[in-house]
């Protein structure tokens, strides 16, 4: 049976336009975006198979392109719409940073960075720096590693702030291992990001680590 012969109430489109999109599934939501299925299967029957060889939507959004198109159904067309739509979410969540104070919107800074870090295959260190009034002036990814870990220059960060002549700066990193408890090296890392960045004036506000859906922030347990 075709999603057009399911009940109103059902189909996801109308679902989404009745009830919102939060009320969807990940399959659902997935077969919004994928318009159409396959001979033999529905939009949705076809969002399933694909959950089901990637297991979560993070590690469907983190798929090569290979990997992505060798799914029946998939192609190419479909990778590129689909990293269109994360780089648009990131974007947007950017400039909504942008637009006010970071310190004041935490749950807007953990979004936009698990959306950027949570799905990355190697550590990437990126630094948010702010203004006196803690707006976001720029947001870069200044080093990227193996697995495991990555080689972070503080030098460097201060040559990145005095750039964009920050006033502070928030830092993050991923653990593509899922573990989200910080090592010996990333307490190490802070501390002497935040002593080298005392000799310029810049405060170091926060340093998280995303790991899966989960993001750690130093600040909140007390390790800044």
């Amino acid at each position: 049976m075709s999603i057009a012969d399911w009940p109103a109430g059902e189909r996801p489109r109308e679902k989404l336009l009745q009830r919102g999109a939060a009320a969807l599934s990940d399959a659902e939501l997935l077969a919004i975006f994928l318009r159409t299925g396959v001979v033999g299967k529905s939009a949705v029957d076809l969002a399933r198979d694909v959950l089901a060889r990637f297991g979560t939507l993070t590690r469907l959004f983190a798929s090569e392109e290979r990997e992505f198109c060798d799914m029946h159904g998939m192609g190419q067309a479909k990778y590129v719409q689909l990293q269109a739509v994360l780089e648009m979410s990131r974007r947007a969540l950017q400039e909504e940073m942008r637009s006010g104070d970071a310190l004041n919107s935490p749950r807007m800074v953990r979004e936009y960075l698990q959306l950027l870090l949570r799905a990355r295959q190697q550590e990437v260190f990126v630094a948010i720096f702010l203004d006196a009034q803690h707006r976001v002036v720029a947001a870069e990814e200044l080093f990227q590693g193996t697995l495991t870990q990555t080689s972070v220059y503080p030098r460097e960060v201060v040559k990145r702030a005095l750039h964009h002549n920050a006033a502070a700066v928030i830092f993050a990193h991923n653990h593509p291992s899922g573990v989200e408890e910080p090592s010996d090296s990333d307490r190490l890392l802070t501390g002497a990001l935040k002593q080298s960045l005392q000799l310029i004036d810049v405060r170091v506000l926060d340093h998280f680590i995303v790991a899966g859906a989960c993001c750690l922030s130093f600040a909140e347990k007390g390790m800044l």
